[in-house]
């Protein structure tokens, strides 16, 4: 099992970006989180196979409807509590 984090940068704010994003790595039964930058990015971490966190990014670089990302940075992570299930987190102020 791999984590990584992702830093996702476009018009990906109040276009359910992480509501889609948990429901999508839900149905890949990753774990981890997607939260709400202050700066209007995105961040996500998700855990599980390396092909099934390909699987993620591919979408990643879509998301839903409205949005329209623009980059992605992405950083393999070692975390050491590695998240039980997949969450929506506060944003970060």
């Amino acid at each position: 099992m791999s984590c990584r984090r992702y830093f996702i940068s476009g018009r990906v704010q109040g276009v359910f970006y992480r509501s889609s994003a948990q429901r999508y790595a839900q149905s890949l039964e990753l774990t981890g989180w997607v939260r709400n930058l202050r700066d209007g990015r995105v961040e996500l971490l998700a855990c599980g196979e390396a092909s099934v966190l390909a699987e993620l990014e591919k979408w990643l670089e879509i998301g839903p409807e409205y949005a329209k990302v623009t980059n992605i940075e992405v950083i393999t992570e070692n975390p050491s509590i590695i998240p039980a299930a997949f969450e929506v987190l506060p944003t970060v102020v």
